[in-house]
């Protein structure tokens, strides 16, 4: 179970990641060219969004119940904290991954809220991009990059 779960949490990182570049793009886009703010021009952040969540999902999981590593990191944490990988898993890849869901869910409630179209692509540009920086931030990137089986 926990290698079918690692995999597709690896596979999905590659969408997520997919997605926010994409969102990030669409937002530029969006205000730069003075375009109106629509349903349909703000999906990018809505599939973002709902992906992110997904794998949010999927890590918690992995992390509270599947993953050896943080089994080993909470079996004494204050060693834990002295080694990298533990450290990382147990505490920065969490922290930083839980922000980067933060912000893109900020992003997409307050887009939306905002007075004017530009200023709606402005907002969504901040949130997604900080969400992105986040989550290029908290990726492992020491590890395989694809993780099949």
């Amino acid at each position: 179970m926990y290698e079918l779960t690692l995999s597709i949490h690896n596979l999905l990182r590659w969408l997520v990641l997919g997605a926010a570049l994409y969102a990030v793009f669409r937002s530029v886009t969006g205000w730069r060219g003075a375009e109106p703010w629509t349903p349909t021009a703000a999906g990018a952040g809505r599939v973002y969004v709902i992906l992110m969540d997904v794998q949010l999902l999927l890590g918690i999981l992995l992390y509270a119940m599947l993953s050896p590593i943080t089994r080993l990191a909470f079996s004494d944490f204050g060693a834990a904290m002295a080694q990298r990988e533990l450290r990382f898993f147990a505490v920065e890849h969490l922290f930083l991954m839980v922000l980067a869901v933060a912000a893109a869910h900020m992003g997409k409630a307050l887009a939306p809220r905002a007075a004017t179209d530009p200023l709606r692509w402005r907002r969504a540009t901040l949130w997604y991009g900080l969400s992105l920086l986040l989550m290029l931030a908290g990726m492992p990137w020491w590890r395989p990059m694809l993780r099949i089986g």
